[in-house]
């Protein structure tokens, strides 16, 4: 079952703080795709906060969803204070948590201001899509016997250079890929925020796999995120229009990978930062 960005937010209210999903989608391996938990989390702990956006993220991948089952998202009140708001979240199937989050919401206030410059000599998308039809932007995606579905995936990507996500040669860990979703999203800003959550899983423990050609869709790897966290720094960005994301893998070792990620308007403007570490062992 396939589903849009604004379907899998639309979570059923069983009671205070207790919210259920309506609707699910698999990833490659059959299992629920880690950025849907992520984005109807952050769905459920927003719709018991008041007049505030969440500014970060925080969360643990216990163990595999399944595409059978609703997921059941429990909702703790942690703090409501004068300036930032607390809850944490348990995701459950079947009774056994299979995620946790703890989520922090800030309102807007003025203060000192710096970021990094976007990177240079980045070609814009529709640079990009000079050579690369929109249909064809799947190709940058999974195969489509990895994916079931897959032209009905939320989100399109544009890597700026080849397919980091398929190939099999040895790369150095950092990649660029624009980003956006394949729907328009309503215009509230948490649909944008619950979106880019989900779009934070995609292509992370890719990165940390590009030294030592291999791809997280061999059949003889096993590649899961294990923890995840998300900083939003700006509420000026639209999830439908494109982004770009910056991803480096400064890590492996252990049978875990890391990488870390910064997300780019087109005008420059950094939105958000991401990082995630994940098991990637051969079986």
């Amino acid at each position: 079952m396939t589903a849009s960005i604004s379907q899998l937010l639309d979570l059923e209210l069983l009671d205070n703080n207790l919210f259920r999903s309506r609707h699910h989608r698999e990833n490659f391996r059959k299992t629920l795709f880690g950025g849907q938990v992520l984005s109807q989390a952050l769905i459920a702990a927003y719709n018991t906060v008041e007049n505030r956006l969440p500014h970060s993220l925080h969360a643990y991948f216990l163990r595999p969803g399944t595409s059978e089952s609703p997921v059941i998202y429990d909702v703790e009140t942690v703090r409501d204070g004068r300036s930032l708001t607390s809850r944490r979240v348990v995701a459950r199937q079947n009774g056994r948590p299979i995620f946790n989050m703890s989520t922090s919401f800030h309102s807007e206030e003025p203060g000192f201001f710096h970021q990094p410059a976007m990177p240079s000599s980045i070609p814009m998308p529709e640079e990009l899509l000079k050579t690369c039809s929109p249909s064809s932007a799947e190709d940058h995606l999974p195969p489509h016997d990895c994916v079931p579905n897959q032209a009905a995936s939320p989100f399109e990507l544009l890597p700026i250079d080849g397919n980091p996500f398929t190939s099999q040669e040895s790369l150095a860990p950092t990649t660029y890929f624009w980003m956006r979703s394949t729907e328009p999203l309503p215009e509230a800003p948490i649909y944008h925020y619950c979106a880019l959550a989900f779009a934070s899983d995609l292509g992370l423990l890719a990165t940390a796999l590009l030294p030592h050609k291999a791809t997280i869709f061999d059949k003889g790897l096993f590649a899961a995120s294990v923890d995840h966290a998300v900083w939003f720094h700006s509420v000026n960005f639209k999830a439908d229009d494109w982004l770009l994301c910056e991803s480096h893998s400064p890590w492996a070792g252990s049978s875990r990978g890391f990488a870390r990620a910064s997300v780019f308007t087109r005008n420059g403007t950094l939105v958000a930062s991401t990082a995630q570490e994940g098991i990637i062992r051969k079986v």
